[in-house]
């Protein structure tokens, strides 16, 4: 027989056992459950050093992420309802540059939204997802690996006979036409010195060295693995008085108009349009103030150079800058809270009449393919309930792409 005291413990034990179980079940995570997806989508592919950008990751239960993978990581053959994970489901992250912020959190609506945050360190991050068996990567380029083109001017953009001293800036952007900031650049030149030899680009993406020089010279600017094209700073009498472009900031696709003025009296032969892109135009002998309309195909800062050639040959040459931007594009929803097997309109807005679109791609993460329009709409039936995440990507004649928008809804 137990002692009074004895059976008061085990009595004390009885009860205590129930609840620390209890408690060490509250601890164990809610994790996807087997068959999910998870997709991610990062606001750009590309980040400049010392910021940080945002990823939303979407953990889709029985679902077929697009092209039948989930995100860029976990393939998968399942179909089914394609519905939210549960309220709270634990996702985890990982990246293999930088840092992420948090490191750890719990759905809403089958989304959470996270930081990558990148440091002083260049290079392709591959940023992870995974909760229970589901996974998904992504790969950002980061810093000098972010470095799509490299664009130079010159202030002024010749000199007088006895040469004197000129600023050189170097624009350096994302293949989106972002700048970015931290990436060191390495100035060169054929003729006279130039100081410093390197330098870093601010926070609008530009590094500044500056010539000094008697004679005409070729500047050159390095970042990542991209060169700049050469541009002449000259040091000698032109045939050219000015070269300018209206407006000086526009967006893909949409015409700019360039103005060439020779000096008085000058005898022009032919002048010479480099655009910055590859695109050359020739005008033949012009005698007075010459107009030519342009329309960039891709984002990006461009220095266009008019070169003058007179009987004698090559008489001088000018540049300009102009700052082509993506367009703002906007996505809406008719109607804006779809019900499933209910169709739904998208629409692209913002694009000016006198934009030179040759079509559109359009991504739904509903599991189905991408879709190319000519015309700005796409009519579209969501077969699961659920929050979806739909991105146009507008393209221009000859094939760049000139603006992006994306749109987050919730079908019914």
């Amino acid at each position: 027989m137990l002692s009074q005291r004895s059976t008061g413990v085990a009595l004390i034990t009885l009860v205590v056992l129930p609840f620390a179980l209890i408690a060490a079940c509250d601890k164990v995570p809610l994790l996807a459950p087997t068959g999910s997806v998870i997709t991610l989508l990062p606001v750009t592919n590309t980040v400049s050093l010392n910021s940080e950008i945002d990823i939303i990751a979407t953990v889709i239960e029985n679902g077929t992420a697009p092209g039948g993978t989930g995100g860029t990581g976990t393939t998968t053959s399942r179909t089914g309802a394609g519905t939210p994970v549960q309220n709270g489901t634990l996702v985890s992250f990982t990246t293999t540059v930088g840092r992420i912020e948090p490191s750890e959190a719990r759905t809403h609506n089958g989304q959470v939204t996270v930081k990558l945050i990148a440091g002083g360190s260049s290079g392709t991050a591959t940023v992870t997802a995974y909760s229970g068996g589901a996974s998904a990567t992504a790969k950002l380029l980061i810093g000098t690996a972010a470095v799509k083109t490299v664009s130079l001017t010159t202030t002024p953009q010749s000199l007088g006979a006895n040469g004197g001293s000129a600023q050189a800036s170097a624009v350096v952007t994302d293949e989106g036409g972002n700048p970015l900031s931290g990436v060191p650049v390495s100035f060169t030149t054929d003729r006279g010195t130039i100081s410093p030899s390197t330098a870093t680009t601010d926070a609008n993406g530009v590094a500044t060295a500056t010539l000094t020089t008697t004679a005409t010279a070729k500047i050159r600017a390095t970042a990542g693995t991209v060169q700049s094209s050469e541009i002449t700073v000259t040091v000698n009498a032109r045939a050219l008085t000015s070269f300018t472009v209206s407006p000086a900031t526009a967006n893909a696709g949409v015409p700019v108009t360039f103005t060439v003025t020779p000096a008085t009296g000058a005898n022009i032969s032919n002048v010479v349009i480099d655009f910055g892109d590859g695109t050359t135009r020739n005008l033949g002998a012009i005698g007075g103030v010459t107009t030519v309309s342009y329309a960039y195909r891709a984002p990006g800062t461009y220095t266009a150079t008019a070169r003058a050639v007179d009987n004698a040959g090559d008489s001088g040459s000018l540049s300009t800058t102009v700052l082509i931007g993506a367009l703002q594009v906007t996505l809406s929803a008719s109607p804006a809270t779809p019900a499933v097997n209910q169709p739904v309109t998208f629409t692209v807005g913002g694009v000016p009449a006198t934009a030179q679109i040759d079509h559109y791609e359009w991504t739904v993460d509903d599991g189905s393919p991408v879709k190319t329009t000519t015309g700005p709409q796409l009519p579209h039936i969501f077969g699961t309930r659920g929050i979806k995440n739909v991105r146009v990507d507008v393209f221009s004649v000859g094939g760049g792409k000139i603006g992006t928008a994306t749109l987050t809804l919730e079908v019914l």
